[in-house]
This record gives structure tokens, C-alpha cells and sequence, in this order.
């Protein structure tokens, strides 16, 4: 393990050791340490804590609150939903997806897909073309992932700020910036881009830049409904150096916006940068005159800015009794939209591995599963986002496009 902490270089084969020679203890006395609260993370908690692990989430923020707008979720994200308990309640939250158009920038022609002029509300969408299947905003899918948690009993700690972990003679041990430590018999990494988890195991190391900023807003969906009849309720526009995604949430009755554009320069980071409607115009200024009066009504103060950083793959994830999840182990920029999918299927497979065993070739077994599908499907995201906006997009030979694989989207 890759770590300026005493002891860290045994760390491995130490807990090696000690989970080899625990292969036959029982999942009631195994605890699982999760760090991050996220939506992978609470996954992974509430699919281990049915079935009878002991688990701990760890979270650096003191409140957990709205953060975030809309994401897509996958057919394979539902499946995983659903086998935790939680698709009912998501499907309340959400809006449904019939078809996705895909739009040219400057005509508003559609390019491919269908209009899909649904309310968002259809539980069942007949003749379905597009595999994303359910859009929801992150702070519902959040509230009703944290809520099945704290229902079935796992731990939920505000306030934790992991530092390192070190190893002890019957587990590991998570230390915190408070001075507390929680020991357990795995630990997993699910905090995000800048993971220290994974910092300790495979060394800090850079983000790269892409040279690409995205916008978010949301906004009620009837102060903008006369502008949506080119795509309908789900669209994205195509444009050399630019997309721009809207999508309605909470049974249609918001409309979620992201634009994502090259951009020369970047100050900054996080999610909550304020951006303003004069500097996202400007970078639309000449496309569909929908999109473009769409972008001046967004409300005043709505708008956020971020970055995309971005990370080649890993070729291995795990160290001794210590392993990743989520954007810790393949952070995925958004042109695929399965950043979350991905998360969620991993929390349902480490669950299933470490059920089947709980040590070391439970850990194994999940990485060897999910390593493949989430590099595939981080490197096919990098190259969506080239390819869409690389030129103008009636030159595009749509079936070379990722977005097109429905393998992506469907069930591992």
C-alpha cells in the first residue's frame, strides 16, 4: 500500500493473512467499513446489510442535503435498485423515458431517436427506443437510498473525515481526522473522484484537466414547455465543442439542463461554482433558437459550473482487505450518463461477492467482474464525448457512437 503512514507497507499481506484464515466466519460477524456516503456507497451498505453484514458508513460532510441535479438510470441500475428494495420508491421520484432525440445544434433537426412527447409519468413506456429508461434527481435517489440504510440498521457517521487506514490482528482499521479510528474486516474506498482511499493504496496522483466545463440549472418545467417540442421531454443537442442534455425530473414536473462545453480556461472546483446566464449564452450563441431561449429563462441564481477531471484506468483495485467503488475506482465523465449506473452496479456486486465470501476472494471475485465492464465503459464515455463534439454532427456516422451500445446499459 502506497502510504507515508507507519506500518502501511504490511498493510496487505498482513490482513491477507488474517482474512485467509477467516474464510469460514460468518457474514453476522463480518463488518464492512464504508467510506463515502454516496449513492454506490449506500448501495453497497444496504445491499451487504441485507444480507446480514455488519456495516458502518463513514461521511466527511456534517449534513447530507441536496446536492447535485439530474442523473440517468440504467436498465442495469434498475435491476439493481429493484433487488435492494428501493425501485418502487424510485419509480415515485422519477420521470420515465420513451425516447431520447438526438438534435442537431443549429436546425433543431432531429438526428436520431423519437420525440418524446410523454408526460414522464408512464410506469410502462410501450415501444421504448432508448435503454436509459428513468431520470431522477440525485438528492431524491440519495434521500431514498439513506433512508433504506438507516432502516435496516447500518451505521451512518457524519462528520468523518478519513485520514488513513492501518491494519490490526483481526481486521483494519479506518482512522479519521477527528482522532476516532472504526475497525472492521474490509474496508471500502466509494469517496469520489479525489478518493483518499484510493490516494493511500495507489499513490496520489493528478487529475487530468479535459478542457471542459459543464453547466447545470433546474427549472419548472411549464416556464419553458413551448420550447421543448424539438426532442420533447428528453433531447440532447449535438455541436462541434459543445452538447446540451434537458431532461424532465419528478414525474416531469422540473426540467433538468447540463451543457457541457470546451472552454480554453478553468478557476475553481466543486459542483456549486456560480456560473451566469450572459456566460453560458455566449457559448451557444448561434444554435436552435429554442435552446438559446431556453438558456435566458433559466432562473437567476440557478446555474453552476464545474469541471471535468478525468483519470486513466486502474489495472487493479484492490490491497489486502481494502478495495474501491464508484468514481474512487473509475470516475466517469458524463457523456455516457452511467457514472451512477455504474456506482450502483458495483454496490450490488460486492455485496453478492463478499456474500459468497467473505475474504479476500470475495474482493477478487467483485474486481474481477466489475474491472472490465467500468474501464470499457469509462474509456467509451471519454470517447463519446469526442466524437459528438469533434465536428459538426451531420457528418456522424451515428452507429460508431457509444451512446448506440445497449450493452452498456443493460444488466452486467
Amino acid at each position: 500500500m502506497t502510504t507515508s503512514r507507519p506500518h502501511a507497507s504490511s498493510l496487505a499481506d498482513v490482513i491477507e493473512v488474517h482474512l485467509s484464515s477467516n474464510g469460514e466466519q460468518s457474514v453476522n460477524d463480518f463488518r464492512v467499513l464504508v467510506v463515502g456516503a454516496g449513492l454506490g456507497g449506500l448501495v453497497a451498505a444496504l445491499a451487504l446489510r441485507r444480507e446480514g453484514f455488519q456495516v458502518d458508513v463513514y461521511e466527511q460532510t456534517a449534513v447530507l442535503g441536496e446536492v447535485g441535479a439530474g442523473l440517468s438510470l440504467s436498465l442495469g441500475a434498475q435491476d439493481a435498485l429493484s433487488e435492494v428494495g428501493v425501485l418502487d420508491a424510485v419509480r415515485s421520484k422519477a420521470s420515465v423515458t420513451r425516447h431520447l432525440a438526438r438534435l442537431h445544434y443549429k436546425t433543431g433537426q432531429l438526428l436520431s431517436g423519437a420525440v418524446d412527447d410523454s408526460d414522464g409519468t408512464s410506469a410502462d413506456p410501450p415501444g421504448a427506443t432508448v435503454p436509459t429508461g428513468l431520470q431522477i434527481h440525485r438528492a431524491d435517489l440519495h434521500e431514498i437510498l439513506l433512508s433504506a440504510v438507516r432502516a435496516c440498521g447500518a451505521g451512518i457517521h457524519l462528520n468523518r473525515r478519513y485520514v488513513h487506514c492501518s491494519e490490526r490482528e483481526a481486521g483494519v482499521a479506518a482512522h479519521f481526522s477527528d482522532g476516532s479510528q472504526a475497525v472492521g474486516d474490509v474496508l471500502i474506498g466509494a469517496d469520489g473522484l479525489r478518493s483518499e482511499v484510493r490516494a493511500q493504496l495507489w499513490g496520489r496522483e493528478e487529475l487530468r484537466w479535459t478542457g471542459q466545463v459543464a453547466f447545470r440549472s433546474v427549472l419548472p418545467t411549464r416556464l419553458v414547455a413551448p420550447l421543448l417540442g424539438a426532442g420533447g421531454r428528453a433531447a440532447v443537442y449535438y455541436g462541434p465543442g459543445r452538447t446540451f442534455n434537458r431532461y424532465t425530473l419528478r414525474r416531469g414536473a422540473i426540467l433538468n439542463c447540463v451543457g457541457i462545453a470546451r472552454t480554453d480556461s478553468w478557476e475553481g472546483e466543486g459542483w456549486t461554482t456560480p456560473a451566469s446566464r450572459d456566460e453560458l449564452s455566449a457559448l451557444y450563441e448561434g444554435w436552435h433558437g429554442d435552446l438559446c431561449e431556453l438558456i435566458d429563462r433559466l432562473p437567476d441564481g440557478s446555474l453552476m459550473k464545474w469541471a471535468l477531471f478525468d483519470r486513466e484506468p486502474l489495472s487493479r483495485w484492490r490491497q489486502g482487505a481494502v478495495t474501491l467503488l464508484g468514481d474512487a475506482a473509475h470516475p466517469m465523465l458524463p457523456f455516457l450518463g452511467l457514472g451512477a449506473a455504474m456506482a450502483i452496479e458495483d454496490g450490488l456486486a460486492l455485496a453478492r461477492a463478499l456474500t459468497r465470501d467473505p475474504g479476500p476472494v470475495g474482493l477478487d471475485a467483485y474486481e474481477e467482474l466489475r474491472r472490465p465492464r467500468t474501464t470499457e465503459v469509462m474509456l467509451a464515455s471519454r470517447l463519446e464525448g469526442q466524437l459528438v463534439q469533434g465536428r459538426d454532427p451531420s457528418e456522424l456516422t451515428l452507429g460508431e457512437i457509444p451512446s448506440f451500445n445497449r450493452r452498456f446499459y443493460e444488466s452486467a
